[in-house]
Formats: C-alpha cells, structure tokens, sequence
C-alpha cells in the first residue's frame, strides 16, 4: 500500500486531457493506488506530453478498448476499483461499453468520476470547446485583465485545473465519505463550467454589495487599486504589492519612502498614487527592493517565473518543489502530519505496467498471452 492519506485506494484512470489526469495526479499523489489505461498502440498516448508532470505516480496499462477483450479488461479492473475516471465528450464511454451503467451493475460500490467541459447534458453538451470557452460563459474570464483591454486567458489554470480537475477529486473523495454509510457508488458529474463559475463565488457576493461596480480594471482584485498590482523594477523584472489592510498599507510607504501618498482607499487618488508607486519601484532592482521589504508586513513579493519559484527561501524551506525524474516540478499537497505521502515516481511509458497489472488481477500467462494475440493489449 502506497503511502499517504488515500493509501489503499484503487482507481481506474481511462486516459485523457489536462483536468482528468490532473486529477488523477492529485488521487494518486496522496496514496491512491491509480492505474491508467492507455491505449495499447505504440505512440498513441493521448496525454501527449513526454515525461508529462500529470502522470506521475501511477501505473500504465495498454488496452485496446475497440476489442471486446480490451474492454473486459477495463472492466476487470474497474471490478476491484472503487473508482473509476474518465474525461470523454458525454455518451463515448457508454459507446465503448464502459458507461457508468455497465461497470456500476458489476461493482455497484464504485464511485464513476466524469470530467467534461460543458457538462453530461445541455444545448452545448456534446460540443468542442477548451478551457477559454468554458471560463467564458462561467463568468470567469470576462474580469481579467487590464482596463481598456480584451481579457486575458489566465493560462488554463481555472477551466482545466481548478474548476476542473480539482473539483472533480475532491467530487470523488465527497462521494467516498458518502459511500461509507450508504455503501453504494455513485457518478460524479464534474463540468468545467460550473467548478469555473463556483471559483467566481466571491465576486458575485462583491458585485451584490457593491464593492465590485466597476469594469474590468477597475476594481479592487483586477489590478485597479494602485495598492493590489504588479510593478516592473529597474532590472525589468516585477514585484507584486497586495498592501490593501491600513497596517499593510503604512509598512508599504515606509519600504517606497513615499511620506507624502495620499489616502490609500480615495479612488480619486488612484491615479496619482499608482504614478508614485510606479516610479519609487522602478528605482530599485527586484531583489533590492524585495530585501526592503523583508521582515516587515508591506505584503511586497517577488514575481518569480515557475522555473524560480523552486529556489525562493520559502518554498525551498517547505520543500513546495522537488524533482522526480529530472524534472523540478510541484510536490504533492496539501500537507499531513500523521499520513504524508511519498515523493510520486516518474511517469512511465504507456502501457509499461501492462503485465504487472494483468498478474494482479489474477490473470494467468496464457491469459495475457491469448489477450496480446486477439490484440486487446500493448
């Protein structure tokens, strides 16, 4: 049993795109027993990525799920899993024979995990889209960015992985804690749109106080106030100032030598004061200013690229970052203090585990060698 809280749990992972696998990530990160099945032909991997971050950590079987004996397969494992996941447009794996129907009639405890953009039904359920489109109609993108601008795609950060991915594991730990009075599985139906639109919670109870009145760029979270930006230093690089409480606010004049800066919360003023905070960063170097700011609650941050993040003092302290297979990327989390899991291995190739996992399921060498033949696995 791997370790960490989720240690003994066992999850099928029907591979996919970004948010599927990401959450896959997360289940396994913490101790969960996941192995995902890819396609059983050379190079065919979906995931597309070598060496990709978001398969780490588990095992890989290669199935050809277009056979009547790929899909016995799948189902095989999904018979001793307790969930399974996938991230299709809605109705593919009911077409594949791996709909939530079939497994649930062999293994009604298990908890069916589905990650789609639009959601299983409505007008735009079985169309294209990418995470852009899906934070569009949430309500998400349309606040970010800069005032006078178009909005700015925030990577695919809050489609793909938080409103995505993220909320489709913790769906699936939700209906596990159910399981265990009802004993029964059930579908968790996780859309992009909706967990996009749940991150947005926030701004609608602002915009109903009206502490949120303004367009984009001007407002208190959007890079309006002068006092909530990022700033470019004399070196070309940038800060990030969050000085918005009053305490915050005075450490922040003290570190800028800015005694004359009119009141912080006068929208009227904002104008001048970002002119005077634009020119007292930009006379110093990031990491001079940055060491002006150490010790003190002026809320004024290095703005590091992903690749330095790992080297900052704080993360370097907490060990935020490690390497796994000679790529530096994000440790698990959250944290444990009784249960930490293992630092994840490196993904492997799809389909490596293909035998490993057929012998734990009981299937003898003829077994797999009669599979290999009727092409049903790598």
């Amino acid at each position: 049993m791997k370790a960490g809280p989720l240690g003994g749990l066992k999850v099928v992972e029907l591979a996919g795109l970004a948010p599927a696998p990401f959450a896959c990530m997360i289940l396994a990160d913490l101790g969960a027993d996941v192995v995902r099945v890819d396609r059983a032909t050379p190079g065919a991997d979906v995931l597309g990525i070598p060496n990709d971050p978001l398969g780490r950590g588990r095992r890989s079987i290669g199935v050809n799920t277009k056979t009547p004996e790929g899909v016995e397969v799948v189902l095989k494992l999904a018979d001793q899993a307790d969930v399974l996941i996938e991230g299709f447009r809605p109705g593919v794996a009911e077409r594949m024979g791996l709909g939530p129907e079939v497994v649930h009639a062999r293994n009604p405890r298990l908890v069916y995990g589905r990650m789609t953009g639009w959601g299983q039904d409505g007008p735009l359920a079985q169309a294209a889209g990418h995470d852009l489109n899906y934070i569009g109609i949430a309500g998400a993108l349309e606040p970010i960015g800069r005032a006078g601008s178009a909005p700015v795609p925030p990577l695919n950060l809050v489609g793909d992985f938080g409103g995505g991915g993220l909320m489709l594991a913790m769906g699936v730990l939700a209906a596990l804690h159910e399981r265990t009075s009802s004993g029964r599985g059930q579908v968790v139906d996780a859309s992009m749109v909706e967990g996009a639109a749940l991150l947005t919670t926030s701004l609608h109870g602002m915009h109903a106080a009206g502490a949120w009145s303004g367009p984009r760029g001007h407002n208190l979270l959007d890079g309006g106030a002068p006092f909530y930006d990022t700033y470019e230093t004399a070196d070309g690089k940038y800060v990030a100032i969050g000085a918005i409480e009053m305490r915050f606010w005075g450490d922040l004049v003290k570190v800028l030598d800015l005694p004359d800066a009119p009141p912080h919360f006068d929208q009227a003023q904002w104008p001048r004061l970002r002119e005077l905070i634009t020119a007292a960063v930009a006379r110093h170097t990031r990491d001079d200013l940055v060491a002006r700011a150490e010790g003190t609650d002026a809320c004024l941050t290095p703005v590091l690229s992903p690749w330095e993040a790992a080297a900052h003092p704080q993360n370097a302290a907490r060990g935020t970052f490690v390497d796994i297979g000679g790529t530096v990327q994000p440790a698990p989390a959250p944290r444990f203090d009784r249960t930490p899991p293992a630092t994840p291995h490196a993904p492997h190739e799809a389909g490596a585990d293909t035998a490993d996992v057929l012998a734990d399921l009981g299937l003898t060498a003829d077994e797999v060698t009669a599979l290999r033949t009727a092409g049903a696995i790598a």
